[in-house]
């Protein structure tokens, strides 16, 4: 527990790993999405605009580390009944609700900050981040399919955000994409939840929830999703937009990314958290390397 007695330098790293550790770094993964569009618009792409939209993935990093921070006050007593998220410096007690509070404040001032540099409609969308954010903090997150729904509108917010830094429009094709791999990722992390025993008492929106109803909806986001990136690929408008009629070559990285989450999650019964499973599985990273680098080449080359 953290006392006044704790310190000296041992104590004080130990804080500060705590403090990292609420802010939640592995999650940043998530905001690469504010530079999907810089990456689908080739014609877009200078020192300029990199710069912008590093600046909002700063940005996007601070504020939703803020988030998180709310996120694990609200839920720090249920978290002491999972597994692992008992472990969270808030629901073990390594971080006390004044320090949380404080650089819940710190990290908030320092995202709209870099915000209010970038552009108003940025900021605008920055604090509609937050706002939608809280809610579900507060009380969204308990309604099943709007939970996973708000999770995967956050996500096409995010683009939404690094599209306004560059100006451009995203297309109707990275929007929908965006949200239905949002949707199901949402999903199976849902179905993780039940597979490991957790109930209502923990998050009452699992009340709304089956393995077998979570079972179908995971397969028709997945059905959905693969038939918008194949029609994406090989209709007219990217064929036109990129130049190319190749991009159907990156569908086998999404047919294996995706078949090698569902194996994850059906078979191996460990989904977990969707960004440390990116991070860590082999297998999920090289596809998503594959991908990167053939889409690349395609547009770039």
């Amino acid at each position: 527990m953290v006392t006044e007695n704790n310190i000296g330098p041992k104590a004080t790293w130990t804080m500060f790993a705590s403090l990292l550790i609420l802010m939640r770094p592995h999650q940043w993964i998530k905001n690469a999405f504010v530079a999907a569009p810089l990456f689908f618009s080739p014609s877009a792409v200078s020192l300029h605009s990199a710069g912008l939209i590093a600046a909002g993935v700063a940005s996007f990093c601070f504020l939703s580390s803020a988030v998180y921070i709310v996120n694990d006050w609200m839920d720090r007593e249920a978290d002491r009944e999972h597994p692992k998220k008992r472990l969270r410096p808030l629901a073990a007690g390594t971080v006390s609700t004044p320090q949380a509070a404080g650089l819940f404040g710190a990290l908030l001032l320092a995202g709209a900050i870099i915000g209010a540099f970038l552009t108003p409609n940025f900021l605008l969308l920055a604090a509609s981040y937050v706002s939608i954010n809280l809610a579900y903090s507060f009380g969204f997150k308990r309604v099943a399919i709007l939970d996973v729904m708000i999770i995967a509108g956050v996500f096409v917010l995010r683009v939404y955000a690094g599209s306004v830094l560059i100006d451009v429009n995203p297309s109707p094709w990275m929007i929908v994409c965006t949200g239905l791999l949002a949707l199901f990722l949402a999903l199976a992390k849902r179905r993780d939840d039940l597979e490991i025993g957790l109930t209502g008492s923990h998050r009452s929106s699992l009340n709304g929830y089956t393995k077998e109803y979570l079972d179908v909806a995971v397969t028709i986001m997945l059905g959905a999703l693969l038939i918008a990136y194949l029609m994406f690929t090989t209709g007219d408008y990217a064929q036109v937009k990129f130049g190319t009629e190749w991009l159907f070559l990156t569908t086998p990285f999404v047919i294996a990314g995706v078949l090698r989450y569902l194996q994850i999650t059906l078979v191996e019964k460990r989904s977990g958290s969707p960004t440390r499973l990116v991070i860590r599985d082999r297998f999920l990273m090289l596809t998503i390397l594959g991908w990167l680098a053939t889409f690349g080449l395609l547009i770039y080359g």
